[in-house]
């Protein structure tokens, strides 16, 4: 072989051995996290539940297709005692209007809704601009924090909140599946090959990360789409002004409270993050953001997950077996890491409990050929366009607004 065949080869290798590997760790972890989910379920039977009262806090800005069955899958929970609370910059947004039409049908159901302004310029982050807002006026010492685009199951209070159970533990969220609209019977017509990508995604990619990560040294970071929480949570991570400075604040409150000790949990408890359909070049702008986000955050894990994805070290097999005259070889490379990446989003979407498992299943390998993409994007420059600002990301995870 020459001299560019042979590197060729040892990065093709390399990276086929390390993805292997690290498939295999994902069925374990995988494997794991559902046999504790059937132990919790048996338990949460058997036992007389922990049923506190409890402040749900929804920041909101602006509405999106499937927002009011997201809302209404809220106001539908069966728990004892709760309240909804409902925080926007300003009393004309469309989504908080849309929470007050639909807190008009359950007028059982306490919601409270408050309007928290532009944020000061101190808080970087609009959400944890919000939630500060919330915590002021929250009756419940105990949380619940979700974002607008999460629906739940009836029993999501009661499953979320049992983590708080233990006095040690200050933290608990939980994976979910990306589900496009038209897949959640939203709208007729088929959505956007993309947006099945995407949705697809964010259930295989971010639980595989989140599951060998929690089996290997604990959870040690929060999945912000929802969290059950104690109020004195983000005093002890450091007060909502800090917090603001950054993009991933639920990374940053996760591993704050782990490194003080404070218990932090991955639930079993899964919902569903609605995934809107979007044009390709809109979401690929928004997945780009969260890598981008990743890498200033965790910047050596995140420089290691290139190591993770298959797809990328099948094509380069592939390559080299056409350049080598061994293109059946090649061929069979390919293949591999193509049923590498099958066994990955089969395993873990058939124990999230998604439906439609075998479909995302086929199509996963061009979502990991499409996270190499961004991954490698992510190393392409520090600013992104967010709601309508431009922000720059810095060094371990802050943001600074652009003018």
């Amino acid at each position: 072989m020459s001299f560019m065949e042979r590197v060729l080869f040892g990065i093709a290798i390399t990276g086929t051995v390390s993805s292997t590997i690290y498939c295999l760790m994902v069925v374990m972890a995988t494997l794991r996290f559902a046999v504790r989910k059937r132990r919790e379920e048996r338990e949460a039977a058997a036992e007389r539940e922990f049923l506190p009262p409890v402040s749900v806090l929804k920041p909101m800005h602006g509405t999106e297709l499937g927002m009011e069955a997201n809302l209404v899958s809220f106001f539908e929970q069966e728990y004892p005692e709760f309240e909804l609370l409902f925080c926007a910059r300003h009393e004309t947004d469309e989504g908080l209007q849309l929470a007050q039409r639909v807190a008009a049908r359950y007028p059982k159901v306490k919601a409270r809704f408050v309007t928290c302004g532009e944020p000061v310029p101190q808080f970087h982050n609009a959400k944890v601009f919000s939630l500060a807002k919330l915590d002021s006026v929250a009756a419940y010492a105990l949380y619940v924090t979700s974002d607008a685009d999460v629906r739940v199951e009836k029993n999501y209070l009661r499953r979320m909140v049992q983590y708080l159970k233990r006095p040690e533990v200050g933290l608990a969220s939980c994976v979910y599946l990306g589900t496009v609209q038209e897949i959640a019977g939203e709208i007729g017509g088929k959505s956007r090959f993309t947006s099945r990508l995407d949705a697809v995604g964010k259930s295989v990619e971010m639980t595989s990360g989140a599951l060998v990560a929690d089996m290997l040294e604990g959870t040690k970071f929060a999945l912000g789409a929802t969290m059950s929480l104690r109020k004195r949570s983000f005093q002890d991570a450091g007060g909502f002004q800090e917090l603001g400075q950054y993009y991933a604040d639920d990374f940053i409150i996760g591993n704050r409270l782990a490194g003080l000790g404070i218990g932090v949990m991955l639930a079993t408890h899964v919902v569903h993050l609605m995934v809107e359909d979007q044009p390709f070049w809109l979401s690929f702008r928004n997945q780009l953001r969260w890598m981008q986000s990743t890498r200033r955050s965790r910047p050596w894990g995140h420089l290691g997950t290139g190591l993770t994805f298959a797809m990328p070290f099948g094509l380069l097999g592939l390559l080299w077996g056409l350049m080598t005259g061994h293109a059946v070889g090649g061929l069979l490379w390919l293949l591999g890491m193509t049923a590498n990446r099958w066994l990955q989003a089969g395993t873990v979407l058939a124990v999230l409990g998604e439906k439609d498992w075998l479909r995302g299943m086929v199509i996963y390998p061009l979502r990991d050929l499409l996270g190499t993409i961004l991954w490698l994007g992510s190393y392409g420059g520090d600013r992104f366009y967010y709601r309508g600002t431009i922000y720059r990301m810095l060094e371990g995870g802050r943001v600074e607004v652009r003018e």
